[in-house]
Protein backbone atom coordinates (compact mmCIF):
# COMPACT_ATOMS: atom_id res chain seq x y z
CA UNK A 1 0.00 0.00 0.00
CA UNK A 2 1.18 3.20 -0.79
CA UNK A 3 0.63 5.61 2.00
CA UNK A 4 -1.28 4.93 5.34
CA UNK A 5 -5.05 5.22 6.26
CA UNK A 6 -5.95 7.90 8.53
CA UNK A 7 -8.65 7.16 11.46
CA UNK A 8 -8.89 9.97 12.92
CA UNK A 9 -12.11 12.06 12.43
CA UNK A 10 -12.47 14.19 9.30
CA UNK A 11 -10.88 17.06 10.60
CA UNK A 12 -8.03 18.69 8.11
CA UNK A 13 -5.14 18.88 9.56
CA UNK A 14 -4.22 21.90 8.36
CA UNK A 15 -2.58 21.28 5.57
CA UNK A 16 -4.35 22.52 2.20
CA UNK A 17 -3.93 20.63 -1.19
CA UNK A 18 -5.45 21.01 -4.24
CA UNK A 19 -7.91 18.26 -3.91
CA UNK A 20 -11.48 19.83 -3.61
CA UNK A 21 -12.66 17.50 -0.44
CA UNK A 22 -9.58 18.96 1.42
CA UNK A 23 -10.58 22.73 0.47
CA UNK A 24 -14.29 21.43 1.51
CA UNK A 25 -13.15 20.32 4.84
CA UNK A 26 -11.03 23.22 5.85
CA UNK A 27 -14.12 25.66 4.82
CA UNK A 28 -16.33 23.86 6.82
CA UNK A 29 -13.77 23.86 9.77
CA UNK A 30 -13.81 27.71 9.30
CA UNK A 31 -17.61 27.86 9.49
CA UNK A 32 -17.48 26.02 12.71
CA UNK A 33 -15.20 27.96 14.60
CA UNK A 34 -17.01 31.27 13.34
CA UNK A 35 -19.91 29.57 14.83
CA UNK A 36 -18.20 29.07 18.29
CA UNK A 37 -16.93 32.30 18.26
CA UNK A 38 -20.21 33.90 17.59
CA UNK A 39 -21.71 31.62 20.62
CA UNK A 40 -18.70 32.81 22.42
CA UNK A 41 -19.54 36.52 21.89
CA UNK A 42 -23.71 36.25 22.56
CA UNK A 43 -22.43 34.47 25.61
CA UNK A 44 -20.13 36.95 27.03
CA UNK A 45 -22.46 39.63 25.48
CA UNK A 46 -25.22 38.46 28.10
CA UNK A 47 -23.08 38.17 31.00
CA UNK A 48 -21.55 41.41 30.50
CA UNK A 49 -25.17 42.70 30.39
CA UNK A 50 -26.76 40.45 33.73
CA UNK A 51 -23.59 42.05 35.49
CA UNK A 52 -24.64 45.40 34.72
CA UNK A 53 -28.37 45.05 34.89
CA UNK A 54 -27.94 43.41 38.52
CA UNK A 55 -27.32 47.21 39.82
CA UNK A 56 -30.78 48.07 38.23
CA UNK A 57 -31.88 45.46 40.25
CA UNK A 58 -31.33 47.36 43.11
CA UNK A 59 -33.10 49.90 45.09
CA UNK A 60 -31.74 52.95 46.93
CA UNK A 61 -33.16 56.16 48.37
CA UNK A 62 -32.68 59.46 46.57
CA UNK A 63 -30.95 60.20 43.18
CA UNK A 64 -32.84 61.93 40.36
CA UNK A 65 -35.76 60.81 38.27
CA UNK A 66 -34.82 62.14 34.37
CA UNK A 67 -37.80 61.52 31.87
CA UNK A 68 -38.48 63.20 28.94
CA UNK A 69 -41.45 65.37 28.32
CA UNK A 70 -43.71 67.66 26.12
CA UNK A 71 -44.15 70.25 28.46
CA UNK A 72 -42.67 72.45 31.29
CA UNK A 73 -45.64 72.62 34.03
CA UNK A 74 -46.17 74.93 36.69
CA UNK A 75 -45.71 72.80 39.53
CA UNK A 76 -45.41 69.06 40.17
CA UNK A 77 -48.55 69.27 42.32
CA UNK A 78 -51.40 66.57 41.27
CA UNK A 79 -53.94 68.64 43.30
CA UNK A 80 -53.30 72.09 41.74
CA UNK A 81 -52.52 71.30 38.25
CA UNK A 82 -55.28 70.27 36.16
CA UNK A 83 -53.60 69.28 32.98
CA UNK A 84 -51.80 65.77 31.43
CA UNK A 85 -48.75 67.76 31.48
CA UNK A 86 -48.26 67.52 35.35
CA UNK A 87 -50.65 64.55 36.11
CA UNK A 88 -48.92 62.07 33.96
CA UNK A 89 -45.25 61.90 35.02
CA UNK A 90 -46.35 62.35 38.60
CA UNK A 91 -48.90 59.47 38.92
CA UNK A 92 -46.06 57.28 38.86
CA UNK A 93 -45.04 58.93 41.94
CA UNK A 94 -47.96 59.17 44.27
CA UNK A 95 -50.13 56.04 45.52
CA UNK A 96 -53.66 56.50 45.73
CA UNK A 97 -56.66 54.85 48.10
CA UNK A 98 -57.55 52.57 45.17
CA UNK A 99 -56.66 52.61 41.29
CA UNK A 100 -57.60 51.41 38.32
CA UNK A 101 -56.42 47.46 37.80
CA UNK A 102 -53.39 48.23 34.54
CA UNK A 103 -52.98 45.07 32.76
CA UNK A 104 -56.93 45.96 32.04
CA UNK A 105 -57.56 47.88 28.90
CA UNK A 106 -60.89 49.29 29.36
CA UNK A 107 -61.47 51.35 33.15
CA UNK A 108 -64.58 50.20 34.65
CA UNK A 109 -66.38 49.90 38.24
CA UNK A 110 -64.93 46.43 38.36
CA UNK A 111 -61.32 47.14 37.60
CA UNK A 112 -60.72 49.02 40.45
CA UNK A 113 -58.23 47.55 42.86
CA UNK A 114 -56.94 48.53 46.54
CA UNK A 115 -53.40 50.38 46.54
CA UNK A 116 -53.14 52.35 49.99
CA UNK A 117 -56.52 50.52 50.76
CA UNK A 118 -56.83 47.39 51.46
CA UNK A 119 -60.30 46.92 50.65
CA UNK A 120 -63.46 49.07 50.55
CA UNK A 121 -67.45 48.84 51.94
CA UNK A 122 -70.54 50.37 51.31
CA UNK A 123 -73.05 51.24 53.85
CA UNK A 124 -76.47 49.93 53.45
CA UNK A 125 -77.67 53.19 52.45
CA UNK A 126 -74.90 54.01 50.08
CA UNK A 127 -74.10 56.94 51.88
CA UNK A 128 -70.70 56.09 53.53
CA UNK A 129 -67.62 54.48 51.85
CA UNK A 130 -64.87 53.30 54.47
CA UNK A 131 -61.36 52.38 53.20
CA UNK A 132 -59.45 50.55 56.06
CA UNK A 133 -55.95 51.75 55.20
CA UNK A 134 -52.79 49.43 54.34
CA UNK A 135 -50.58 49.70 57.25
CA UNK A 136 -46.54 49.75 57.29
CA UNK A 137 -46.40 52.09 54.75
CA UNK A 138 -43.90 55.22 55.07
CA UNK A 139 -43.66 58.46 53.23
CA UNK A 140 -40.02 59.54 52.06
CA UNK A 141 -39.22 60.73 55.26
CA UNK A 142 -39.70 57.49 57.17
CA UNK A 143 -43.28 58.97 58.72
CA UNK A 144 -45.86 56.16 58.82
CA UNK A 145 -48.84 56.45 56.45
CA UNK A 146 -52.19 57.00 58.55
CA UNK A 147 -55.76 57.77 58.32
CA UNK A 148 -54.77 61.33 59.33
CA UNK A 149 -52.94 61.82 56.01
CA UNK A 150 -56.24 60.74 54.13
CA UNK A 151 -58.45 63.41 56.08
CA UNK A 152 -55.84 65.83 55.69
CA UNK A 153 -55.49 65.49 52.32
CA UNK A 154 -59.47 65.81 51.41
CA UNK A 155 -60.20 68.48 54.36
CA UNK A 156 -57.59 70.39 51.75
CA UNK A 157 -59.59 69.57 48.73
CA UNK A 158 -62.53 70.29 50.06
CA UNK A 159 -61.59 73.65 51.30
CA UNK A 160 -62.29 72.79 55.15
CA UNK A 161 -58.42 73.01 56.01
CA UNK A 162 -56.31 76.37 57.36
CA UNK A 163 -53.99 75.17 54.67
CA UNK A 164 -55.43 76.15 51.19
CA UNK A 165 -54.19 74.80 47.81
CA UNK A 166 -53.14 78.06 45.71
CA UNK A 167 -55.61 76.45 42.54
CA UNK A 168 -57.90 74.00 43.32
CA UNK A 169 -59.36 72.86 40.02
CA UNK A 170 -61.15 70.20 40.53
CA UNK A 171 -63.25 71.59 43.86
CA UNK A 172 -66.54 70.79 42.25
CA UNK A 173 -66.03 67.23 41.67
CA UNK A 174 -66.21 66.64 45.81
CA UNK A 175 -69.45 68.74 46.53
CA UNK A 176 -71.16 65.57 47.79
CA UNK A 177 -68.70 64.64 50.01
CA UNK A 178 -69.87 65.99 53.29
CA UNK A 179 -66.67 64.84 55.59
CA UNK A 180 -63.87 62.33 55.84
CA UNK A 181 -63.65 61.35 59.10
CA UNK A 182 -60.77 59.34 60.75
CA UNK A 183 -61.83 55.57 62.91
CA UNK A 184 -58.44 54.56 64.13
CA UNK A 185 -54.47 55.41 62.33
CA UNK A 186 -55.94 52.90 59.38
CA UNK A 187 -59.40 53.73 58.88
CA UNK A 188 -61.22 56.12 57.39
CA UNK A 189 -64.59 56.74 55.86
CA UNK A 190 -66.14 59.35 53.27
CA UNK A 191 -69.33 60.51 54.32
CA UNK A 192 -71.77 61.87 51.10
CA UNK A 193 -74.69 64.10 51.14
CA UNK A 194 -76.61 62.02 48.21
CA UNK A 195 -76.38 58.27 48.39
CA UNK A 196 -73.73 56.97 45.49
CA UNK A 197 -76.50 54.79 44.12
CA UNK A 198 -78.70 57.71 43.27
Amino acid sequence: MSGSTNSSPSRPTGRVSGDKCSFDLLQREVNHVKQDLRALAAAGSLLVAMSVSEAAFAQKQGGTLRMSHFDSPASMSLHEEATAAANRPMMGVFNNLVMYKQDVPQNSMQSIVPDLAVSWSWSEEGTELTFPLRQGVKWHDGKPFTAHDVKCTWDMLTGKSENKLRLNPRKSWYRNLEEVSVNGDYEVTFRLNRSFYC
